[in-house]
């Protein structure tokens, strides 16, 4: 019996850290399905595109398909060995589970609106971009080998920065008044990633303000590095999935503007110019400002620590 392990049961009346209550109850209250929306109700919308138009739909749900099922495999569960509290390791489950469902959700987008043989061509497609494998892997590689802090790093990046390319076009045509049922379910992921990215940075800057200052300028080069590298493929992947339909230019400057919002959730000043609110297409920005308009993001924690109350998306988000 001297051996015996002796596990230590949950106590949700006793926090170490208040905002993992906070974050576990916002995400649970949030608690969605893909099938209890009527997905097939935009058919009419689908039908009306051009060719053109729907091929890149396709092939940007197909992008953000196999990002979602990196983090559903990988993303939360990396993480557990590095886990502040056992609170914490709860909100990863929660996380872990919601990937899967937003991996799950674009096929049935894609079933809604797609015969199979079209299915199957997405996703030979998304399994063989260069592209989308190159930034998968490397976050992958990351999540198998990287520190802590780098983990972190490479969840906040995907979670509020590389999955953003991807997120335009569901948020144009929402804006234009077509496919709002797709819409939906798009809003309500981003209104997942939202809170997952801001989380996880929140746990980073707890680890990384307690290093020597010559240990975070290690991590900052580091970080810079990826995001630079990161950068670097996704205006290359932007413009092979939106040339065809001149929407580059904007889409980029919509990425630009999400890899500012995700070094602010690691808690980073804003790297690139004119990537500001103002600065996105206006129809993008109305789009995903509404997707949380009705919804308390944080409000005052305790342990004196203080995320500010305000809308997703918006100039001040996740300001600490």
């Amino acid at each position: 019996m001297s051996n015996f392990l002796h596990y230590k049961a949950i106590d949700w009346n006793k926090l170490e850290d208040e905002l993992d209550k906070h974050i576990w109850e916002k995400l649970t209250s949030q608690f969605w399905l893909d099938t209890r929306i009527p997905v097939s109700n935009d058919l009419d919308d689908w039908r009306n595109l051009t060719e053109v138009e729907r091929d890149v739909v396709n092939k940007a749900f197909g992008g953000l398909t196999l990002l979602d099922t990196l983090q559903s495999e990988e993303g939360a569960n990396v993480m557990r060995s590095d886990v502040r509290t056992q609170h914490e390791e709860a909100v990863l489950n929660n996380i872990l589970f919601m990937e899967s469902v937003h991996a799950k959700s674009y096929s049935t987008i894609f079933i809604s609106l797609n015969d199979n043989r079209k299915i199957d061509e997405i996703f030979a497609w998304t399994n063989t971009n260069e592209r989308l494998q190159y930034k998968a892997k490397r976050i992958h590689d990351i999540y198998q080998t990287g520190t802590a802090l780098q983990k972190k790093i490479a969840s906040v990046f995907l979670e509020s920065f590389l999955f953003y390319s991807g997120f335009y076009t569901p948020l144009w045509y929402l804006g234009n008044n077509l496919l709002p049922n797709v819409a939906e379910i798009i809003k309500l992921i981003i209104r997942d990633e939202s809170v997952h990215g801001t989380y996880l940075g929140y746990k980073f800057q707890l680890s990384y303000n307690k290093l020597t200052e010559e240990q975070q300028a290690d991590v900052r080069d580091w970080m810079y590095d990826l995001l630079f590298d990161l950068m670097d493929n996704e205006l290359t992947y932007t413009e092979e999935l939106y040339d065809q339909i001149g929407w580059t230019s904007d889409v980029k400057t919509f990425v630009k503007y999400n890899a500012n919002k995700a070094l602010q959730n690691l808690g980073f000043d804003p790297l690139f110019p004119h990537a500001a609110a103002e600065d996105v297409n206006p129809i993008v920005m109305n789009g995903l400002s509404t997707e949380t308009a009705n919804h308390d993001f944080f409000s005052q924690v305790g342990s004196g620590y203080l995320m500010g109350e305000v809308e997703a998306m918006e100039e001040d988000d996740y300001d600490f």
